[in-house]
């Protein structure tokens, strides 16, 4: 993934030589990985050639990035982590699907604009069906962890039926972004009904 405000590179701790080379090895991969995608699209680009381009072998490649997909999401621990903290660090009186949907407008569209080369990241994933998927299945990856944060912030017990709903629907509400003319209001749509429930979107104001 480009380096963009969604993406900083985490670095808190002091770290040591072998840790640095391998972080280096692992992100001139995925920088050679992305520019060959993003030249030549991501079905037309195998990995010997992502390989040949960062300089390593296919068995280093995989060793950092088990399946190709991996190749252009690169930080999914950090992702969880902004996720979460976008309940736990929201602003007082701000509820938690209105966090939830700040941060998917954030983390999805925002800082495309303006931003060429991250337009040119999300153009690719929204135009291969296998990042598409990808992407998917990796944010569900994280409903848990979402829904005992949910569960925590509201008092409520660990489980609790409505926060491992709320963690679920609020993963899969950017998802209604795609192919739509104006994304912004899919999402904002998507999370009105998380908010509001279905009365509020029934504009026709049936139960």
């Amino acid at each position: 993934m480009p380096e963009t405000e969604t993406s900083p590179t985490a670095a808190a701790a002091p770290i040591g030589r072998r840790e640095r080379k391998k972080a280096a090895t692992r992100q001139a991969i995925a920088d050679a990985a992305l520019r060959l995608f993003l030249a030549r699209g991501y079905d037309d680009v195998g990995i010997r050639e992502i390989a040949d381009a960062a300089d390593v072998s296919t068995t280093t490649l995989f060793k950092h990035f088990p399946v190709k997909e991996a190749l252009v999401f690169d930080e999914e621990a950090d992702q969880e982590t902004r996720l979460l903290s976008a309940v736990r660090d929201r602003p007082a009186g701000q509820s938690i699907p209105a966090a939830l949907c700040e941060h998917a407008l954030h983390l999805r569209l925002a800082t495309a604009d303006g931003d060429a080369e991250f337009t040119a990241f999300l153009g690719l994933v929204d135009s291969t069906p296998a990042l598409r998927d990808y992407v998917h299945s990796m944010w569900l990856r994280h409903a848990d962890a979402l829904a005992r944060v949910i569960a925590e912030e509201s008092g409520l017990p660990v489980g609790d039926p409505g926060c491992v709903a709320l963690a679920h629907f609020a993963l899969e509400a950017p998802r209604t972004a795609h192919g739509r003319d104006n994304p912004r209001e899919a999402i904002r749509r998507a999370f009105a009904l998380l908010e509001n429930g279905w009365t509020a979107i029934d504009s026709g104001g049936h139960q």
